[in-house]
């Protein structure tokens, strides 16, 4: 009679080509081994400018990777810092597509800052045109947070010095309507706000006063510390102004991106003074006398409007623009207590932010020592 006794099968032999796979190692063991999936990028535009390269620097400094700068040209410390560069401008929809690609949250600081009335369309162009591309690309893209670089000037800007407005104040369209920068800036943040709203977007906006400090090689924000060190200016406005440390912005951004609410406003500056202050100040860290003399607004705006119109008429840049004089004699003054209790943000004292941008204005613009007295 047969034998019924069943034998066991045998387990297939490993190859050797299995017993040194990755996938059969993960089988026999405890887990399998899973793809990792590309980590989002923060995406940064304007990143070359005063505040985007102070963010950047932060940002590396802090270990923060996967960085990308939408720019039109790669200079060589983004190089060094091994930041990614997508070459391209903020008002080209290709260009703009390349850049949020991949991208998870987004610092939009691309601007153009100017006050003559000719540049009105390039900045419309930049500002309003541009943040629309962005943020519909961006949604297409899944881009969860957009964090916008607007101005305290959509906000606060009032004919009277004991105002001090907040984020609620509402818009002084009537005063800012006739400065094109201003007025761009503002639909800007309509622009964002209307493109980048649905469910589980988030977009917060960030109004800086002036922003002083060192590393501004445009002068796009440092200009008036210039033209004070070179005797430029000849009268003190009777308006006021209000600025902030590049740096605590920076760091402001940053913390807006991590808890800011979304659609909220918050406004930056550490210090409310008087343009005759302001100079006084200048004056004791220069040993440059300040103008001791001022002309009533009307006056001074007239003759500023006049030197331009001359200047101009003789194919010459001219020493000072009337929207400049006519700016100053209002009050930029500012309440920053909400970005305080709810970013977190802290200030430096403005002496010590002055100090640092008028010897980075004398190293980098004036030659050293040869305008200290």
């Amino acid at each position: 009679m047969a034998s019924t006794t069943k034998t066991k099968p045998r387990a297939p032999r490993k190859t050797r080509a299995a017993a040194k796979s990755p996938v059969a190692k993960s089988t026999a063991g405890k887990s399998s081994a899973i793809a990792r999936l590309p980590q989002p990028k923060t995406l940064v535009t304007g990143g070359t400018g005063f505040l985007g390269a102070h963010l950047i620097r932060q940002m590396v400094a802090d270990g923060a990777k996967n960085l990308r700068v939408l720019a039109t040209s790669a200079p060589a410390w983004l190089e060094e810092l091994g930041v990614e560069t997508v070459r391209g401008s903020i008002t080209n929809a290709e260009d703009v597509k390349r850049a949020v690609e991949g991208v998870g949250e987004i610092y939009h600081l691309a601007g153009r800052v100017s006050r003559e009335q000719d540049d009105a369309r390039a900045m419309y162009a930049v500002h309003v045109e541009g943040t629309r591309l962005l943020c519909e690309a961006a949604r297409e893209a899944g881009v969860k947070s957009i964090v916008l670089a607007s101005t305290s000037g959509t906000i606060a800007v009032t004919e009277d010095r004991d105002l001090i407005p907040g984020e609620e104040w509402p818009t002084p369209l009537d005063i800012i309507s006739r400065w094109p920068y201003y007025a761009s800036k503002f639909y800007q943040e309509r622009a964002a706000l209307e493109n980048f709203s649905s469910e589980g977007l988030r977009l917060v906006i960030m109004n800086p006063s002036l922003l002083l400090g060192p590393g501004d090689e445009r002068l796009s924000s440092t200009k008036v510390i210039l033209d004070f060190m070179a005797r430029k200016i000849n009268a003190t406005p009777s308006g006021g102004l209000s600025f902030v440390d590049v740096r605590d912005a920076a760091t402001a951004f940053r913390a807006a991106m991590e808890q800011g609410a979304h659609g909220e406003r918050y406004l930056l500056g550490a210090a409310n003074w008087s343009f005759e202050k302001f100079f006084g100040r200048l004056e004791r860290l220069t040993k440059i006398a300040a103008p001791r003399f001022s002309f009533p607004s009307q006056l001074a705006v007239t003759g500023a409007q006049v030197v331009h119109a001359l200047y101009k008429h003789w194919k010459l840049a001219p020493p000072v623009q009337p929207a400049a004089v006519e700016m100053a004699e209002y009050f930029w003054y500012l309440d920053s207590s909400k970005a305080e209790q709810e970013l977190g943000f802290a200030p430096r004292d403005p002496g010590e932010t002055l100090q640092e941008t008028v010897a980075y204005v004398r190293e980098n613009f004036l030659g050293g020592e040869a305008f200290s007295a």
